[in-house]
Formats: structure tokens, sequence, C-alpha cells
């Protein structure tokens, strides 16, 4: 069953169009709302800027009262935050950067290009609407200003602030549970018996978790067998949205994750194409979506980027997930291909060039902290010094 390994695109595909229950709604105080998701479409209640204002300090008048030689008396002093008069005919008004343009004007020229007379202010030269930022510039009352399933930023919250809201409605965050397994694992902070290794995949699957502003409902260990997979998954279930696991997905006799997800529900995928990160296993235990990362922590760490980073987008309710990609040139050659679309840990020099770090072993995280991101290489393609290649920074996940 399942033993062709999925290529990298289709297991793209699989994770973006999972059908999940969104989250509960609950409306939020708006400086509390960074990193959440929205649960409908936000809706302009008024323009901004709500009226004509300048763009310029400077002089406000009727473009059909100019000419060149024109002197025009001041007639009013408009400062931002007050209300103008209607401005009287013939003459123009001192007006202030963000301040409302007078009822009847239509220019504004810059201070810099007046010219002070005795007896008002001389334009040599004038543009007609010039300078003025209209009503609704940046937003229209009834424009959708945010969309459903977008997860919000500080953008968002000076856009929702520039309408006057200081609420905002979206989805209660995801509770997601942690399950790592193996018997050589034990917590940092002990000491270290022959054979084992200190958990590193535990705490940084919390941190990416917490990062993406999820909560994490639990973090549990199971030993190397189908009871104690089976009652960590069982406790999870019981109080997790989704859930995530590292290790136990592979082909050992010591792997008994996937059996165990055969036996509480359905499996979806198994094994996908890539370097690293190959024995990962997608399923469904009611309703509850289960991702399966493997163990090797560099492994876990991709997985986690491509893979649950969009399972936990989708059930979360976001709606507006991208991975920001752009081109670079490698800096090495590498005639050898591989079957398996491949996450080199790069960095880029001051040459412009992305150069592999010399680590890249599935079991080292120390590649990931000394890099920049990830250089993608499709499946049976070489690797030549000076060709482009998408190149994905850390930064963007």
């Amino acid at each position: 069953m399942m033993s062709e390994l999925l290529p990298f695109e289709e297991a793209l595909a699989a994770m973006e169009n999972i059908q999940s229950t969104p989250p509960n709604e609950e409306q939020i105080e708006l400086n509390k709302a960074l990193g959440r998701i929205t649960c409908n479409d936000i809706i302009a209640t008024s323009f901004v800027p709500p009226d004509d204002n300048s763009a310029m300090d400077g002089y406000a008048f009727r473009f059909c009262d100019w000419s060149p030689e024109k002197v025009f008396p001041i007639s009013q002093r408009v400062p931002a935050g007050q209300a103008p008069a209607p401005l009287e005919e013939g003459t123009c008004a001192r007006i202030f950067t963000g301040a409302n343009i007078p009822k009847g004007a239509d220019t504004v020229i810059m201070q810099e290009e007046a010219q002070p007379q005795e007896a008002g202010i001389l334009f040599p030269h004038a543009k007609a609407n010039s300078n003025i930022r209209p009503q609704g510039q940046d937003i229209k009352k009834g424009q959708v200003i945010i969309h459903k399933g977008t997860k919000i930023t500080p953008m968002h919250i000076g856009l929702l602030s520039s309408l006057g809201q200081t609420k905002v409605s979206v989805f209660c965050p995801l509770k997601v549970g942690i399950l790592t397994t193996g018997d050589e694992l034990i917590p940092a902070g002990n000491t270290l018996a022959e054979g084992q290794i200190f958990n590193s995949n535990g705490p940084m699957l919390s941190a990416l978790i917490t990062q993406a502003g999820y909560q994490v409902s639990q973090c549990l260990h199971a030993k190397d067998s189908p009871q104690a997979t089976e009652s960590a998954i069982q406790t999870l279930l019981e109080c997790s949205d989704v859930i995530l696991s590292s290790g136990g997905v592979s082909v050992g006799e010591e792997d008994h994750v996937k059996t165990v997800l055969e036996k509480l529900g359905k499996v979806h995928l198994w094994k996908i194409a890539i370097k690293p990160g190959k024995p990962l296993v997608h399923a469904t235990l009611g309703n509850t979506p289960f991702l399966g990362l493997p163990g090797n922590p560099s492994s876990t760490l991709v997985t986690y980027h491509w893979f649950a980073r969009r399972l936990l987008a989708r059930c979360a309710g976001q709606e507006n997930l991208f991975d920001i990609s752009y081109p670079v040139d490698a800096g090495f050659n590498r005639s050898k291909t591989i079957k398996r679309d491949e996450f080199l840990r790069v960095s880029i020099s001051s040459d412009g060039l992305a150069y592999a770090h010399p680590q890249q072993s599935s079991g080292a995280l120390i590649a990931a902290c000394e890099s920049q991101g990830y250089l993608h290489i499709k499946a049976h393609t070489p690797i030549e010094y000076g060709c482009s290649y998408a190149f994905y920074p850390f930064s963007g996940f």
C-alpha cells in the first residue's frame, strides 16, 4: 500500500486541499489580534481619508482664479485637525499637511513654490488639482479591506485603527498536540546514558507552533511500542485540533506510528519524494488531522516548513498562505542527480551566489542555524555553477 514515493508537488497539493472544520470564533481587542486569523471579510465603514486633505504645507486656492501674475490675499489659516471655512473667491488659504481642503479650493501649491508679496502670495506656476489627497484615496466606504482567512499583521492593525476600530472577529487559536517517539530520546536536563540523545524535536516543534500563532495543547513522548504510541495519541486526541508527531513513521521494526494510525483512522499518504524528509505520513483520526513527520531533526524542520505549516494554516482557517522565493544563482556544481526534490540549506554570499552549508545531514540542525534558507533542487536536476534555482529564505516561513 502506497509503496511509491509521492512527488513533492502532489504532496503539497494534498496539504492545500485538506478540508477541515474551522475553529470557533471570538471577538478580541485589536491590540491583541497580532497573528490571529480573521473569520470573516472586514468591510470599511468609512472613507480614509474622510475628506479631501492637503499633501503638502502650502497654499490652497481655486485654479480658475489663478494666473502667473495674480497675487492672492490669504483669507484663512488651516492647520490639520480643524474644520476650515469655505474659501473666499479670489483668495488663498494657508494650509498644512493633512488639513482638510476648504470648500471651493481645488489646488494646493507647496510653500517652496510660492512667492510672498506685500499684498499676499504669488504663484508663478500651478497645476490644477495638485497636492490634494482625495476622500477615500486609501480606503473607500464599503470596500473589503481584509479578507476572511487573513493572518493579521502590524500593517492590518494600523489599517483597522485608521477606521477607528478597536475590536476584530477572529478564529480561536488552533490547539496542536505534539508527539515525539523513540527509546533513545530523553529530555534536556538529564544525564545521557550510552545510546541516548536529547530530544530536540519536541522543543523545536513547540517553538515553531508558538511562532506561527497556535497553541501547544500538550507535548508527549512515547517509547517505541505500539501500546505507548497509541496511548499517547489517544491522550492528544482529547485536547487537540491537530496532532503533529516526529519519528516512528519509517519502515523499521521500532516504527509504530503508521501502524497505529491505520488502526485508529485513515492514512491518506505516506512517503514523499523529498530530501531530507521522505518518511512522512498524513492521516485523519475521526475529525482530527494527523501529520507524522520524520524523526531526524533536519527532516523534521523541512517537512514542518513545507507540509505541517500548510496543514496547520488550513485547519486554523487561514486562506492566503504563500511561499516566498526568488531566483538565485548557485555558487557550486553537482553533476549527480537524485530522484527526489532536495532542499539544500544555503547562504547568499556577497557575490550574490548561493553556497551550500557543508553539513547537509538529515540529523544535523547546525546547517539551518548557520544558513539563510533553502535552495530547491528539483528531482533529476543537476546543479550548475551560475544557473538559477528557487531560493526560499527561512524568514518566509
